[in-house]
């Protein structure tokens, strides 16, 4: 799970012996269809919504020479209609016209369809859903009018924005062979080149029933969903096993420093990315707590100096990496101007070498207890958030029953790992800095 800045209602048991983890309890039924699909199922009949999702196992680190951001691009196109649903724009009336909504959203390693419906209308979800992996359809129409959207939506959010393209080139900066390099919506030059052929093979190859999961969450009938799932989904072909990444990236030896120029950008800003373990490693539970207590809340220790104590940063704090493969966990201050950068990052520095020299305090250690309780507790307030999550636990770690249990192996951290961690990944010669500067320029 991801932990999430806390603000209400502070849920704690304590014992005699130390904190006791609130466990959430969410039931679900989960099963594989002949044809390699996973399919949960959670009944929670308190309100008449239902989720529908499919999550499948490609990003934007599948993708091929000359051919980056396919799996984004492919989310916008299977939105163009299918075989069945041959008018543009008709995919998404269904849902609106029933009173739903839809969305789909697409990182580095999964690509992620859902619909939030009235309950009666779990069909309609079903027969979309299906219509989407069985029927889609692929045409030089379709590719030509989503490229421009897509285009369009780099411009919005990574070209014309501040800082828009910052993890992007810290990315760019910290991997020279896995795919985690290129962009997640790709380059324009590639999404300018694409042709129909392209697009029909990539979802030949990975939009296959064995290459994904369908999470129902909501007030649903258990023996009825099942009778849907079967009916839409049991028929579809299994596909061949899609190719899997097996680049791995060699480790950084030496820290890699640069300069970008960002015209956009209003403040200068500093960014450091430490490269971390998958996040099915064991350390990732260490490094995420590590992380809050730089960075979560008003009182972290980042934000107090930087911002409250010192006055020279605007914002300032650091995330652990989520990805499916080795990444980077990154820690940044985006700082007033004519702000002295090389001393911001010797503070930065110093709050990393403090929790390498000395064990943080136990009244910091019960606070970020305190947190994984409250996110145990109130983290999964919707039944997107609850299908969403068990695809994610299922597909990424092979268990979806974490979504009860990982908050055990957040609990079981010690002081003592977050200060192995901090001595083991954040070393200066295992990390990307880059100086952020308003204004043109050249690196």
């Amino acid at each position: 799970m991801i932990l999430r800045n806390c603000c209400a209602l502070l849920l704690v048991c304590l014992t005699a012996a130390g904190l006791t983890a609130q466990k959430t309890n969410i039931e679900f039924t989960e099963y594989e269809l002949d044809n390699g699909l996973r399919v949960i199922l959670h009944q929670d009949r308190s309100t008449p919504i239902v989720a529908v999702s499919v999550m499948y196992e490609v990003g934007g680190k599948d993708s091929f020479e000359g051919r980056t951001g396919f799996a984004h691009f492919f989310e916008h196109l299977l939105f163009e209609g299918t075989e069945n649903i041959k008018e543009r724009g008709q995919y998404a009336k269904y849902v609106q016209d029933a009173g739903g909504q839809l969305n789909a959203n697409t990182s580095q390693d999964r690509t992620y369809y859902y619909e939030i419906l009235p309950s009666n209308q779990l069909e309609l979800g079903l027969w979309l859903e299906s219509e989407r992996l069985l029927h889609a359809k692929v045409t030089q129409a379709g590719v030509d009018t989503q490229r421009g959207v897509v285009k369009e939506e780099r411009r919005e959010r990574i070209d014309n924005q501040p800082y828009g393209n910052l993890l992007n080139e810290l990315f760019a900066h910290g991997f020279t062979e896995h795919p985690y390099k290129d962009p997640n919506i790709g380059y324009m030059e590639d999404l300018n080149s694409a042709e129909e052929k392209d697009y029909k093979q990539f979802y030949k190859r990975y939009y296959v029933p064995n290459n994904a999961v369908l999470s129902i969450a909501g007030d649903i009938d258990l023996d009825d969903a099942k009778e849907m799932v079967e009916k839409y989904f049991a028929t579809i072909p299994r596909g061949e096993d899609p190719p899997r990444v097996t680049i791995v990236e060699p480790a950084l030896t030496k820290e890699v420093r640069d300069t970008v120029y960002d015209a956009k950008a209003p403040l200068p800003a500093i960014v450091m990315g430490y490269r971390t373990p998958e996040r099915t490693n064991p350390d990732y539970y260490a490094i995420s707590l590590m992380n809050q207590v730089l960075s979560s809340g008003q009182s972290s220790r980042l934000n107090k100096i930087l911002v409250d104590e010192m006055g020279v940063a605007v914002n300032a704090g650091s995330f652990p990496s989520f990805t499916q493969a080795p990444g980077l966990a990154v820690a940044y201050a985006i700082v007033k101007p004519d702000s002295d950068l090389m001393k911001i990052e010797g503070i930065i520095n110093d709050e990393v070498k403090k929790l390498q020299d000395d064990l943080i305090s136990e009244r910091e250690f019960q606070k970020l207890k305190n947190n994984v309780e409250v996110d145990a507790i109130s983290g999964y307030g919707s039944m997107a958030g609850i299908a969403e999550n068990l695809a994610e636990y299922k597909m990424y770690q092979g268990d979806a029953n974490l979504i009860n249990t990982e908050t055990d192996r957040y609990m079981a951290v010690t002081r003592e790992d977050i200060q192995r961690v901090a001595k083991k990944y954040y070393m200066p010669e295992n990390r990307v800095v880059l100086y952020w500067l308003p204004g043109e320029g050249s690196k």
